[in-house]
Formats: structure tokens, sequence, C-alpha cells
């Protein structure tokens, strides 16, 4: 049975519950014992795949096609274990769990109530997720509580893991609180009321923190920690000071520090080796030293919310890690250049159009990729990206001047970009709307293996095969390929048994780099290996700005 790690919040929201989480299993993993981690997240919805990135920041998927928080792309990045379906649920699906039980009868016509059948559900979906039963049992399993104490929805959690921890016995369970420590410039002080106020009220619950995960704009003093200390009931080594700093992949290092490793594993009976935090030092040496600086220009529709591009915008800082340049990334909303147009990208060193769902902003994007491609600017397109730039080539190129997705144009005569669904004749025509929205279009999700090109880029980046995550619907449309083919667009690679196309460039004769890809490989980037397709793009755009481009 693996032991467990309880993170809770108070206060406020937005604290790091999830990079503490993530540091903490960095730190174990560096002792030599294996960890996984588990969010839960106590909203209504099933999962987050039908919410706007403006409410919820970017969905994460899972290698095994799972919709879940983007918590869980933090725990990747930061621990060598690889979450699946089961390490993300929220109170929807626990609901939804109970409830099927009940209609089949399994509670034997028992009153449902929320103890104790939600709370025994919610512990038999975390034992689920900490692979309690099988043989390859994390050692550690660290599970985060989303929201903070004092939640009407987090209570039926917050029961569980109490309960939990008490039927798992003695130093079965370690539990982390997560407070703020304001500071109030009027006063000149640093503020521990709300942490001892979100500390009593988990308390009040019957949980007794053994950490406390300080959050502040500045170190915490001793003063304060002795007096957080004593009113919280928690040795004052346990009361940590997690300064704001300009990295998040400082805090492995930060925690360490603190001996919070130690504490752990001195809470938990855990026998584990020295630990070894080089690797993180090397982060941050390169992060401190870097030897160029590159502008990539993201253009998107969500550029309000940059919490829904997390991963993204981490793939691009850990290739510049990884070839010593800071990356200044630039969102630009596509609106702003249907507007203004796309000399707005002028001067940047390489143009990155994401994945997105919807109509707003998609020729402003289509704009983008045209720039990018008449003017030689290094080009990566994820996703959506990677659609509207066949798009573009089609209608710019290829001579299909009416090209177009019919997730935007339902009526194109040229639907390059389709429902598998509605490709129904050798030329590419459609059947009635009505009647393919009959059959529907299923989301293509999780990791896929697929054979590369020899010969072309994406061979040198990726070598024979990519194994990457997919979340779309649309495709490029079989019936039209072949036209955009003939007119230069090279298709480096495609599934083995629908032919779909998984990977699009330009020649070098034409480029020296436009890729466009189908999946979304920020899911896989971590910053101690990086990823090569991120790191080619911005060794592109190094080699592009030497060049002397204007």
């Amino acid at each position: 049975m693996p032991k467990f790690v309880f993170v809770t919040g108070g206060v406020v929201s937005s604290l790091g519950k999830g990079i503490a989480a993530a540091s903490m299993g960095a730190l174990l993993e560096s002792r030599g014992l294996s960890v996984t981690i588990i969010k839960m997240d106590p909203y209504l919805n099933v999962d987050p795949g039908t919410m706007s990135p403006f409410q919820h920041g970017e969905v994460f998927v899972t290698e095994d096609g799972a919709e879940t928080d983007l918590d869980l792309g933090h725990y990747e990045r930061f621990t060598d274990s690889r979450t699946r379906r089961h390490n993300n649920f929220t109170t929807g699906q626990i609901y939804d769990t109970v409830l099927r039980k009940e209609r089949r009868g399994e509670y034997l016509g028992k009153t449902v109530q929320v103890i104790p059948h939600i709370t025994n559900e919610i512990q038999s979906f975390i034992l689920k997720g900490a692979r309690a039963d099988s043989a390859d049992a994390p050692d550690v399993a660290i599970v985060e509580v989303g929201g903070t104490v004092g939640d009407i929805e987090s209570l039926p959690f917050l029961e569980a893991i109490r309960q939990l921890s008490l039927r798992q016995g003695r130093h079965s369970s370690c539990f982390v609180h997560l407070t703020l420590v304001p500071f109030i410039p009027s006063a000149g002080e640093l503020k521990t009321k709300p942490t001892q106020h979100s500390v009593q009220k988990l308390r009040e619950i019957g949980i007794s923190p053994n950490m406390l995960f300080c959050r502040a704009d500045r170190a915490i003093p001793n003063e304060e920690r002795d007096k957080i200390s004593l009113f919280s009931n928690v040795p004052i080594e346990a009361v940590i000071s997690v300064a704001d700093v300009d990295s998040i992949y400082r805090i492995p290092r930060m925690l360490f520090e603190q001996g919070v490793d130690d504490q752990i594993c001195e809470i938990l009976a855990l026998t584990a080796r020295a630990p070894d935090l080089s690797v993180w030092d090397d982060l941050v040496e390169r992060l401190d030293n870097p030897q160029r600086t590159i502008r990539v220009a993201m253009v998107g529709k969500y550029v309000d919310l940059t919490e829904s591009y997390k991963s993204l915008t981490e793939a691009l800082y850990h290739a510049g890690l990884h070839t010593r340049s800071r990356v200044h990334i630039e969102y630009i909303d596509s609106e702003s250049i249907e507007q203004a147009g796309p000399e707005l990208l002028r001067g940047f060193d390489a143009i990155l159009v994401p994945g997105g769902f919807g109509k707003r902003g998609v020729e402003g994007k289509i704009k983008a990729i045209e720039f990018a491609r008449i003017n030689k600017v290094p080009y990566l397109g994820i996703c959506l990206g990677m659609q509207l730039a066949v798009v573009e080539y089609a209608r710019h190129v290829a001579g299909l001047e009416q090209a177009n997705s019919t997730e935007f144009s339902p009526d194109t005569p040229h639907p390059v970009i389709a429902l598998i669904t509605e490709w129904v004749s050798a030329d590419g025509s459609l059947q009635s709307r009505s009647a393919a929205s009959d059959l529907g279009g299923t989301m293509r999700l999780g990791a896929q293996r697929c054979p590369i090109r020899p010969g072309t880029k994406a061979h040198q980046i990726y070598g024979p095969e990519v194994y990457e995550r997919h979340r779309h619907r649309y495709e490029v449309n079989n019936r039209l390929k072949i036209q955009v083919e003939q007119a230069g667009l090279v298709i480096s690679s495609e599934t083995p048994e629908e032919s779909l196309v998984e990977m699009i460039e330009l020649p070098v004769a034409m480029h020296p780099w436009f890729v466009g890809v189908q999946f979304h490989p920020e899911f896989t980037s971590t910053p101690r290996h990086g990823h090569p397709l991120f790191r080619s793009f911005i060794e592109a755009a190094l080699e592009t700005q030497s060049g002397g481009r204007a």
C-alpha cells in the first residue's frame, strides 16, 4: 500500500498547490522513491473537456486519452510519473458513479448519502489512482484536493481523506496545507491571521496539518513563522516559507533547503537514499545564464488567459533551457491581425499558431501563417495551427481558392479539413450537413504511434516514428490532400491504418523551417529532457536570427 501525502489549500485559490505537489514529487524521486500524483477537482463537470479555456485554462490530455486538469501537466513535467485517467477525478464523476450503482441496485435499497457512499467512492477513486492493489504501486501517492478549505463543494473530499488516513493507520499519511501570508503595504507587515484561521477551519473538519506551506511575496521571517507555529500547533521547522520566484523550477531546491523531503520521510516512516538535485540545479544554472534571446509570436484566441496555453509556453521555455536561450513569448490575438494586418508580426524570430476551437479569429491565424510562409519565418502549427496551414496553402498555392474547414464553413466547395464522416465521394464533395451530424464526429484523444517518412525534417527531428497525444475532431480530408501534395506541401507522417495526416512541412528549398503537427507535442515536454520538436523550432529561430533577417 502506498503512503499518502495530502495537499490542501486555504485562504484563496491559485496559490500553487499543483506546483507544490509536483515539487514534493520531484524531491521524493530525487531520493529514489517512486511517486504518483492525483488531483481531485470539486466541480460537478465530469471532466474539463467541455469547459471554456477562459473558465478552466488548459485541458491536459493523458497518454490514455483522458481530458484532465492542467495540474497534471505540472506533475508530469516535475516527475518521471506518467499520469492516467485515474489520476484526475471530479465531483461529477463521483456522483455519476454512485448514482449508476444506485440505479443498478448495488446499495440494496439503502438510502444513498454523502457519508458514507460519496466519501467511500472518493476513497475508492484515490486508491485506484494510487494503483494500491497493483504490483507497480508507487511508494508515495501525492493527492491534491482542489478548491480551498471552507468551500462547501470540497467538504466530501476532505472528509474522505480524513477517513482514509484513519483507516490506513499510523505513518500512512502526511497532510500539507498551503496558505497565504499577505503583506499589507500600509502596515508594512506580513499578516499571519489568514493562515491561523485556515488551519483552524481545517482542524474543525478533523484534519491537523503536519506541514504548512506559507505563500508570500517574500521570505517569511522566523518571528512570523514562530507565531504561525504556536497558533497552528505545527512545529516551526514544518512552517515552510514559499516565497515568489521568477521560475517554478526553483521550487524543488527551495523546499529541499527547508527540509521538506526529510520531514515527509520521517512522518511516513520511509527509508530513502540521500537526495540528488543536480538536474534541478543544472536547469536553474541554464535559466540564469542564457546566451541569446529570441522573440516568438504566439497567435491565438485565448491570449487574455495565458493559462490556456500552459503546457505550450512551458515547452518553449524548456527548449530555451536546452539551447541556452531566453524565449520571450508575445501573445497576439488573432482578431487583431484580422483588423490591423500581419505586419504586427514583423520583427519576430518565429511564429506559432496553437490549437483551438471555434470560428473566431481563424482568418487572422491564416494571415499569420501566410506571413510566416512568404517571409520564411520559422513556423510551428499545432493541431488547428496545422489544419489552417493546410487551408492557407490550399488557397494561395494549390489553387483551391475557397478552401476551408467545415468547422468554420460547412458549405465550402473545397473542404480540405473536415470530419471523417463528411468524406463521401472521390471528388471531396460533402453530404448534407444534417446527415453528417447524425453520424457525429468523435474526438481523437490520447497517444498514437505513427511512422515518419524518411528524408523529411520530421524524420530528422523524431526519427522513424512519432508517439504523441491528440485532442481534436477534424482531420485533413483524405479526398483532397493529394491536390495540396502535388502543389509542394509535404505530408511527412500519417496514421498507419486510416492514413490520417499527422505531420506536414515545406521542403527546405521553399522554407527553412515550416512544420505543422496534428497532435499536441507540448504534453510530453519536460524541463529535464526538453522536446525534440520545440528544440528544433527554437534552433531554427536562432539560425534565422543569426542570418540577419529584417
